[in-house]
Protein backbone atom coordinates (compact mmCIF):
# COMPACT_ATOMS: atom_id res chain seq x y z
CA UNK A 1 0.00 0.00 0.00
CA UNK A 2 1.34 3.66 -0.57
CA UNK A 3 -0.52 5.66 2.17
CA UNK A 4 -2.61 5.41 5.14
CA UNK A 5 -5.01 8.21 4.73
CA UNK A 6 -6.66 8.99 8.56
CA UNK A 7 -9.63 10.88 9.28
CA UNK A 8 -10.50 11.97 12.63
CA UNK A 9 -13.51 12.41 14.04
CA UNK A 10 -14.68 12.71 9.66
CA UNK A 11 -18.19 15.03 9.58
CA UNK A 12 -19.95 15.01 6.45
CA UNK A 13 -20.36 11.35 5.02
CA UNK A 14 -20.09 12.49 1.45
CA UNK A 15 -16.53 13.73 1.93
CA UNK A 16 -15.65 10.26 3.63
CA UNK A 17 -17.06 8.56 0.92
CA UNK A 18 -15.04 10.41 -1.37
CA UNK A 19 -12.10 10.20 0.33
CA UNK A 20 -12.38 6.13 0.22
CA UNK A 21 -13.25 5.88 -3.58
CA UNK A 22 -9.45 8.18 -3.49
CA UNK A 23 -8.36 5.20 -1.23
CA UNK A 24 -9.24 2.55 -3.19
CA UNK A 25 -7.66 4.31 -6.51
CA UNK A 26 -4.73 5.12 -5.08
CA UNK A 27 -4.69 2.00 -3.10
CA UNK A 28 -3.98 3.53 0.05
CA UNK A 29 -5.68 2.73 3.40
CA UNK A 30 -8.54 4.48 4.94
CA UNK A 31 -9.01 5.14 8.69
CA UNK A 32 -11.51 6.54 10.99
CA UNK A 33 -11.34 7.63 14.19
CA UNK A 34 -14.76 8.16 16.04
CA UNK A 35 -16.69 9.68 16.66
CA UNK A 36 -18.13 10.10 13.23
CA UNK A 37 -20.75 12.80 12.58
CA UNK A 38 -22.94 9.92 10.20
CA UNK A 39 -23.20 6.05 10.61
CA UNK A 40 -21.27 4.00 8.16
CA UNK A 41 -24.71 2.74 6.78
CA UNK A 42 -25.68 6.25 5.46
CA UNK A 43 -26.54 6.22 2.12
CA UNK A 44 -24.85 9.78 1.41
CA UNK A 45 -21.18 8.03 2.04
CA UNK A 46 -22.28 4.89 -0.25
CA UNK A 47 -23.50 7.12 -2.72
CA UNK A 48 -20.51 9.18 -2.90
CA UNK A 49 -18.05 6.14 -2.84
CA UNK A 50 -20.68 4.37 -5.62
CA UNK A 51 -20.27 0.80 -5.39
CA UNK A 52 -16.40 0.81 -4.30
CA UNK A 53 -17.14 0.88 -0.82
CA UNK A 54 -16.85 -3.10 0.29
CA UNK A 55 -13.61 -3.06 -1.72
CA UNK A 56 -11.95 -0.12 0.51
CA UNK A 57 -9.20 -1.54 2.86
CA UNK A 58 -11.34 0.05 6.07
CA UNK A 59 -10.10 0.38 9.70
CA UNK A 60 -11.95 1.95 12.49
CA UNK A 61 -10.87 3.09 15.98
CA UNK A 62 -13.21 3.92 19.24
CA UNK A 63 -11.41 7.19 19.54
CA UNK A 64 -7.99 8.83 19.11
CA UNK A 65 -6.29 7.13 22.06
CA UNK A 66 -6.90 3.99 20.64
CA UNK A 67 -5.69 5.11 17.11
CA UNK A 68 -2.92 6.42 18.21
CA UNK A 69 -2.36 3.43 20.11
CA UNK A 70 -2.34 1.01 17.36
CA UNK A 71 0.05 3.36 15.26
CA UNK A 72 2.32 4.95 18.23
CA UNK A 73 5.50 3.70 16.10
CA UNK A 74 4.56 5.02 12.63
CA UNK A 75 5.26 7.48 10.37
CA UNK A 76 2.69 10.23 10.44
CA UNK A 77 2.19 13.84 9.23
CA UNK A 78 -0.31 15.55 10.22
CA UNK A 79 -2.24 18.35 7.53
CA UNK A 80 -3.92 21.21 8.98
CA UNK A 81 -4.47 25.10 8.00
CA UNK A 82 -1.99 26.35 10.63
CA UNK A 83 1.28 24.09 9.59
CA UNK A 84 4.38 25.87 8.92
CA UNK A 85 5.51 23.93 5.86
CA UNK A 86 4.17 23.22 3.06
CA UNK A 87 2.50 19.84 1.76
CA UNK A 88 5.32 19.95 -0.87
CA UNK A 89 8.38 19.99 1.39
CA UNK A 90 7.12 17.00 3.02
CA UNK A 91 9.40 13.57 2.27
CA UNK A 92 6.83 11.11 1.88
CA UNK A 93 7.73 7.48 2.60
CA UNK A 94 5.64 4.70 1.59
CA UNK A 95 2.99 3.20 4.15
CA UNK A 96 3.19 6.47 6.02
CA UNK A 97 0.10 8.21 7.29
CA UNK A 98 -1.34 11.32 6.25
CA UNK A 99 -3.29 12.85 9.00
CA UNK A 100 -6.21 15.15 8.66
CA UNK A 101 -9.14 16.75 10.87
CA UNK A 102 -12.73 16.73 11.31
CA UNK A 103 -14.40 19.61 8.98
CA UNK A 104 -15.88 22.23 11.08
CA UNK A 105 -12.42 22.06 13.07
CA UNK A 106 -9.61 20.27 12.00
CA UNK A 107 -7.02 18.33 13.90
CA UNK A 108 -7.11 18.86 17.89
CA UNK A 109 -4.42 21.54 19.13
CA UNK A 110 -3.46 18.89 21.57
CA UNK A 111 -1.98 17.04 18.20
CA UNK A 112 -0.36 20.13 16.52
CA UNK A 113 1.05 21.16 19.54
CA UNK A 114 2.84 18.22 20.08
CA UNK A 115 6.60 19.44 19.31
CA UNK A 116 7.49 15.68 17.57
CA UNK A 117 4.18 16.27 15.52
CA UNK A 118 5.31 17.47 11.80
CA UNK A 119 2.59 19.82 10.65
CA UNK A 120 1.85 20.61 6.93
CA UNK A 121 -0.20 22.70 5.23
CA UNK A 122 -1.75 22.80 1.43
CA UNK A 123 -0.91 26.58 0.59
CA UNK A 124 -4.06 28.80 0.10
CA UNK A 125 -3.36 32.48 -1.76
CA UNK A 126 -6.50 34.18 -0.99
CA UNK A 127 -6.91 35.74 2.66
CA UNK A 128 -11.10 34.92 2.26
CA UNK A 129 -10.42 31.59 2.64
CA UNK A 130 -9.92 29.61 5.85
CA UNK A 131 -9.51 26.04 4.19
CA UNK A 132 -10.52 23.68 1.24
CA UNK A 133 -12.47 20.82 1.48
CA UNK A 134 -11.37 17.70 3.36
CA UNK A 135 -11.69 15.50 0.35
CA UNK A 136 -9.88 18.07 -1.98
CA UNK A 137 -7.04 18.47 0.60
CA UNK A 138 -6.52 14.60 0.69
CA UNK A 139 -6.12 14.36 -2.62
CA UNK A 140 -3.94 16.81 -2.95
CA UNK A 141 -1.46 15.44 -0.17
CA UNK A 142 -2.05 11.56 -1.57
CA UNK A 143 -1.36 12.58 -5.19
CA UNK A 144 1.70 14.77 -4.23
CA UNK A 145 3.01 11.82 -2.01
CA UNK A 146 2.42 9.28 -5.09
CA UNK A 147 4.85 11.84 -7.19
CA UNK A 148 7.28 11.42 -4.82
CA UNK A 149 7.80 8.03 -4.37
CA UNK A 150 6.78 7.17 -7.99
Amino acid sequence: MAFNIVLIEPEIPNNTGNIGRLALATGAKLHLVKPFGFELTDKRLKRAGLDYWQHIPLFTYEDQNAFFKAHKDKKMVFFSSHGKKDHWSIAYERDMFLVFGKESVGLPKKILGDKNTAVATIPLKSPHIRSLNLANSVAIAVYEGLRQIK
